[in-house]
C-alpha cells in the first residue's frame, strides 16, 4: 500500500504511512490505517480528494493496472 499511495499522482504528496490495524486469519480480513497530511482547508479538498471512495479507487486502479 505504501508504494501504491506514495506513487499516486493524486494522493502521493499527501500520503504519509500505512499500517495494519487489524488482521484475521480466519476470515482473511485486513484493516489498514492510512495516514495523510492534509493541507489547510481548501474548498472541496476533503469532500473530493480525501473521499473514502476516491482513496479506494486509487488502490482499485492500481490492482487493475497490475493485471
Amino acid at each position: 500500500l505504501t508504494d501504491v499511495y506514495s506513487s499516486s499522482p493524486a494522493l502521493g504528496r499527501y500520503f504519509r504511512s500505512a499500517q495494519v490495524a487489524y488482521f484475521s486469519n480466519e476470515s482473511s480480513t485486513v484493516f489498514y490505517q492510512l495516514e495523510f497530511s492534509v493541507p489547510p482547508s481548501t474548498e472541496g479538498f476533503m469532500e473530493n480528494t480525501m473521499n473514502p471512495d476516491f482513496i479506494r479507487n486509487v488502490l482499485r486502479q492500481n490492482i487493475y493496472d497490475e493485471e
